[in-house]
């Protein structure tokens, strides 16, 4: 099994993963020791591709997950135990070890509960609602889709596996808001809620062209489009001309998708289709100069990242409650319903928002997205978090 020793100490938030020289590869384990002795052995099954860099490669910004499971780890590095890692897919790991805790997202943590001692403290890490509500969502998205364009799109949805992490977890954490939280709510279970990270940190922009930009939506999200909307916005906008929709994401990966809507994707000269963006790219920033809203009906999230991503370069979030971000009406929109009318809705009176008002809510979306959710806000949380879960388990 690979052991990654640590030869110094870092002070920045987060692993600076090219300070760390592993002794042997092992794809699907990682084990890393604390620098103050140990006070015993902890178990995370979550994100192990960053504990496997080599020397110079950065941490990817694809998602927040990768930074935030290195973080998982120094946070119990830092309090004196050792860490051993494995990915969430990782279906043939078993315990050696009389493992203190164990952290694990919904993949891998009833199965190797089972395997670990009764006093063995076990957290979920929930980053996507309950797999029964999300799964049911996202088919629903699909038979409406289905009742409009006579054609079925599977491979749109965001289905997640079944399982009872939180029926096996003594506590959990999620990153969403109480839309996620009150999935697993049933469970009668502790759960705390960490502010998900965000991979850039944009600044103001302080020559941005609100009268310009105010017909100018973006929508900006990963794979699902049918479970994040996409569908619903290009048939609303395909009869909006005069508004404009940019597309930031992987589309064209979904084939059937593309071939349903090919009209309003490659035909409508007010839709435009860019794909997988870089956040830390220039054209990032030049695309997010020229929207003054985000647009996102998604059906099920577990803490909004893409949605929160935007808001860091000062987009004003429109979204539905099920997207799991904060949105108060000083600095987004929240959708009624993710109803094509309710979209076409909240798009016009968004784009009747003088230029005043759209910049005054686009800095509070920013300052919001800077004071809650950054990877500092999330280090501290998740630290104080788990102290409180440590003290609490200790006297039971």
């Amino acid at each position: 099994m690979m052991k990654a020793i640590i030869r110094r100490a870092t002070r920045q938030v987060g692993f600076d993963i090219t300070r760390y020289r592993p002794e042997v590869w092992e794809a699907g384990f990682a084990s890393v020791k604390s620098p103050r002795g140990s006070r015993g052995d902890v178990l995370l099954s979550y994100v192990i591709e960053p504990f496997l860099l080599k020397r110079g490669e950065l941490v990817s910004r694809a998602h927040t997950n990768n930074w935030e499971s290195l973080q998982m780890a120094k946070t119990f590095l830092d309090l004196g135990y050792h860490v051993d890692t494995i990915g969430s897919y990782n279906v043939d790991f078993a315990p050696k070890k009389d493992y203190r805790v164990f952290i694990s997202d919904r993949n891998n943590l009833e199965r190797i509960a089972k395997l670990l001692p009764e006093a063995c403290l076990k957290i979920a890490h929930l980053d996507t609602a309950h797999w029964l509500f999300n799964n049911e969502a996202s088919y629903a998205r699909c038979l409406g889709l289905q009742s409009r364009k006579g054609v079925t799109i599977p491979n749109s949805m965001r289905l997640q596996a079944p399982n009872l992490a939180i029926e096996y977890a003594d506590y959990a954490m999620t990153l969403g808001n109480e839309f996620t939280m009150g999935t697993y709510r049933y469970a009668n279970k502790p759960i705390i809620r960490i502010p998900i990270s965000t991979c850039v940190l944009n600044q103001w922009s302080e020559d941005k062209d609100y009268e310009a930009c105010r017909k100018n939506f973006l929508w900006f999200g990963s794979s699902g489009m049918v479970h994040r909307g996409v569908d619903l916005l290009l048939e609303a906008f395909a009869e909006m001309p005069e508004y404009h929709l940019t597309l930031c994401g992987p589309v064209e990966r979904e084939t059937n998708f593309v071939k349903a809507y090919s009209r309003e994707l490659y035909h409508s000269p007010n839709i435009h289709m860019v794909g997988w963006v870089d956040i830390a790219s220039d054209m990032f920033k030049e695309i997010t100069q020229r929207c003054g809203c985000l647009i996102y009906p998604t059906c099920s999230e577990g803490g909004g990242g893409s949605v929160l991503t935007c808001m860091h370069a000062g987009i004003v979030p429109i979204v539905s409650y099920e997207a799991s971000v904060d949105v108060n009406e000083e600095y987004g929109v929240l959708l009624k319903t993710c109803s094509i009318t309710d979209i076409q809705d909240a798009v016009r009176t968004a784009a009747e928002f003088p230029a005043w008002k759209l910049e005054s809510m686009s800095r509070k979306a920013w300052e919001f997205a800077r004071a809650n959710h950054t990877r500092e806000r999330f280090a501290d949380r998740y630290r104080e978090a788990m102290l409180h879960i440590l003290e609490l388990h200790a006297t039971t």
